[in-house]
């Protein structure tokens, strides 16, 4: 009679909580770059259109409208 075992790779001791997170470090998350805008100095992403002028490259490529225009 033959048997169909498959043998795992167990390990030897428990990996400790210390361990673990050493080298678990590279894992986390890291804060995005936020640049600001040269025409109004809101905070915004890199390469993106201002979303407070409409601002982008020297130029205004968004018309945004204002409270005092839609009143």
């Amino acid at each position: 009679m033959k048997l169909n075992l498959q043998l795992f790779a167990v390990p030897f001791r428990r990996t400790s909580k210390t361990k673990k997170r050493m080298r678990r470090t590279h894992l986390k998350k890291e804060v995005g770059a936020i640049c600001s805008c040269p025409k109004c100095g809101a905070s915004l992403r890199p390469h993106r259109a201002c979303s407070k002028c409409g601002y982008y490259k020297n130029e205004d490529v968004l018309k945004i409208q204002t409270e005092e225009e839609n009143a």
